[in-house]
């Protein structure tokens, strides 16, 4: 067994492998930028190496730099995580010449799967189904409408290398493929330093469901079941689960199976995962193999009982797998939520910033038998930077069946608290609470189906909406009361907590009355039995438990004027709690109107302006590009949203922006 490892990453996942070898009294060794000189993995490894500038090019993708490391601290071996190098077979045979261990496949197996043209013929020659396409290098874009004609639309534009969602657009019409094709380009040689792009049909309707397989150095390679990962965004992943509700016995056996012929087909061993698109009627075709850790791996761990990250490490130091595929079996079911510094409010750009409050929910196995994991690489005061992916955390919960894991989900979305940037923990906490997803009837075009206009928040229903009265009603009892013990120690006239109130949310009116005795605190609303409402909060908590009506609830608070911004499944909204009076010229008071942005273009998010595509005087269409911004990896393009002349650009390519800072003004 290996005596020092070495982890040639960062964050979430580089805090994940150290948390594994020392499990095994493996001593760990951490790299880190300049950017990242305080990050948690850095806190946590036994050693730590500086490598080099903010950018990844400069850093975590500089085999020289990881190379030095190694020989700098004596480990005896390399686990590249997931993204940036762990795909890359120059480096899997650089530390190969210098006797350093990987702690992954085979480099030819990297080599061989990581480019998805040369994968898909070494699928099909296994017997794997694939999806038809064009297998060759696509030289501009007008060769990509031609291909694309020849497929029919629509189809997919797919970087050849590299994964996560990065490089890939979905083009319905010639426009599209002109376009998609430019810009999977660009952001496939910024991500991966490499520009080349295929093309291939896109399964309407498709799931996306992968299978997890597990090789040896001796030749036994198993599959450990399937993950569907169909909510997804931007080709991005966003929630995952194993099982998956879809797939019968038979059809998960058939995946299964193919999956381990094209490992074998390969020579491969190590963790990785072939990944399939099915439709409707359980047809499945091969979409790549991601020769790596994946980052929904805490799923497949919480149904099968197996750390993927020990069983890597023990098979890079030559040992057999201890079990057979016989002994696989899957027990209950697990959810993942993947918490991305992003806000889901402005179409889910990015967001960037210092982490003001951070606290997850309980870890562990909960009284009620579930299980609550939570993987991140971030702390209170953590840095997310525009350098890196935005992924926080990755949220896990385990349960005996599927709509159990999804309450348990909901309840330790609830009492996840992060504060002082942009985040998708109210869209996930959205996702949980719907009928389809509940009902698993998913689709990797869900998020656009379900959200067409985007994600503007929940609004309550009217159940929902007297439950959070309740709460803004106890709320402002126990702000009213304070205020009067403090007013009595100030003054000869103390105040009185009147009982009569008005709580207004989302437009909506209640006429309440609010008792204090005995040990009760009940809210009656007019209409029915007194609602009791029952807490340990105190005025100035960002986060509490309420029991209302005998549920129990986790809700975010903070103060907002007359009343109380109240946050609870993936609503967010302010609930004012006035007196009668007061209530009554609030009424009269106007609305205020949203400052007129249409003759400008604002950056809708910190990031990097890579190109202005218009000079001052140009007529533009609506549609029409403007200007490109990266962040976060991601390229982003800014369109004109209506016919107009440029009258002034106040930005230049290169330029580093903040949020709504102008780009360009329109006359």
């Amino acid at each position: 067994m290996f005596k020092k490892i070495l982890i040639a990453n960062r964050g979430e996942i580089a805090c994940r492998v150290i948390r594994t070898a020392k499990t095994l009294g493996i001593s760990t060794v951490a790299v880190y930028s300049d950017a990242d000189r305080d990050a948690l993995h850095v806190r946590q490894a036994d050693e730590a190496v500086h490598i080099g500038p903010a950018p990844s090019s400069q850093s975590y993708l500089a085999i020289g730099k990881i190379i030095e490391a190694v020989r700098q601290t004596g480990a005896d071996a390399v686990h590249p995580g997931y993204g940036f190098l762990s795909e890359n077979a120059h480096f899997a045979d650089a530390l190969k010449a210098q006797g350093i261990n990987f702690i992954g496949p085979p480099p030819v197996a990297l080599e061989a799967m990581g480019d998805k043209i040369t994968s898909k013929k070494i699928a099909a020659a296994a017997g794997v189904n694939i999806v038809p396409g064009h297998m060759g290098l696509i030289e501009d874009s007008e060769e990509a409408v031609r291909i694309s004609r020849q497929i029919g639309y629509p189809v997919m534009i797919k970087a050849s290398a590299g994964g996560g969602g990065k490089g890939m657009r979905i083009a319905w019409n010639d426009e599209d493929s002109r376009a998609g094709f430019q810009s999977s380009r660009n952001e496939a040689k910024s991500s991966f330093g490499d520009d080349r792009i295929f093309i291939e049909k896109f399964v309407t309707d498709p799931r996306h469901i992968e299978i997890q397989v597990l090789g040896d150095q001796h030749g036994n390679i198993v599959y450990l079941g399937e993950r569907e990962c169909s909510i997804q965004r931007r080709n991005q992943k966003v929630i995952e689960e194993a099982p998956s509700p879809f797939l019968d016995a038979a059809t998960r056996k058939a995946m299964g199976e193919q999956a381990v012929a094209l490992a074998r087909e390969v020579g491969y061993f190590s963790a990785g995962t072939v990944e399939f698109i099915v439709d409707g009627q359980k047809n499945f075709y091969f979409l790549e193999m991601n020769t790596r850790l994946q980052v929904e791996h805490p799923v497949t761990e919480l149904v099968t009982g197996i750390d993927l990250v020990e069983e890597m490490i023990r098979v890079a130091a030559g040992e057999k797998l201890r079990f057979t595929q016989d002994d696989m079996t899957l027990h209950g079911w697990a959810i993942e939520s993947r918490l991305y510094a992003e806000d889901p409010y402005r179409n889910f750009l990015p967001s960037i910033g210092r982490l003001a409050r951070y606290r997850p929910p309980v870890e562990g196995r909960l009284p009620d038998g579930t299980i609550v994991r939570n993987d991140t690489g971030v702390f209170e005061g953590s840095e997310i930077s525009m350098y890196y992916d935005p992924m926080i955390a990755k949220l896990c919960t385990w349960a005996p069946d599927r709509l159990t894991a999804i309450d348990s989900m909901t309840k330790a979305l609830d009492d996840f608290e992060v504060e002082g940037i942009g985040n998708n923990l109210p869209f996930l906490s959205a996702v949980m609470a719907q009928s389809r997803f509940r009902e698993g009837r998913l689709t990797t075009a869900y998020i656009a189906e379900e959200f067409p206009q985007g994600f503007s928040g929940v609004t309550p229903s009217e159940e929902e909406a007297h439950t959070l009265a309740a709460v803004a009603a106890f709320a402002n009892l126990r702000a009213q009361k304070r205020a009067v013990l403090i007013s009595g120690t100030l003054a000869n006239h103390p105040r009185t907590v009147g009982r009569d109130w008005v709580v207004r949310i989302d437009g909506r009116e209640f006429a309440i009355s609010v008792s204090e005795g005995g040990g009760q605190t009940l809210v009656d609303f007019g209409d029915g039995e007194p609602v009791e409402v029952k807490s340990d909060w105190l005025p100035g908590r960002p986060h509490a438990h309420f029991e209302v009506a005998g549920r129990m609830i986790g809700v975010k608070l903070s103060g907002a004027g007359s009343g109380h911004r109240l946050r609870w499944r993936g609503i967010d909204m302010v609930v004012n709690v006035r007196s009668p009076r007061v209530a009554e010229l609030a009424r009269l008071m106007p609305k205020r109107l949203p400052p007129d942005t249409s003759k400008v273009l604002l950056c809708p998010m910190p990031g990097v302006v890579t190109t202005i595509l218009v000079v001052e005087g140009d007529a533009v269409e609506a549609g029409q590009a403007l200007a490109t911004v990266e962040a976060m990896k991601m390229e982003n393009v800014l369109r004109a949203e209506r016919r107009a002349v440029i009258k002034r650009v106040t930005a230049n390519a290169g330029a580093s922006l903040a949020v709504d800072e102008i780009i360009m003004e329109f006359a």
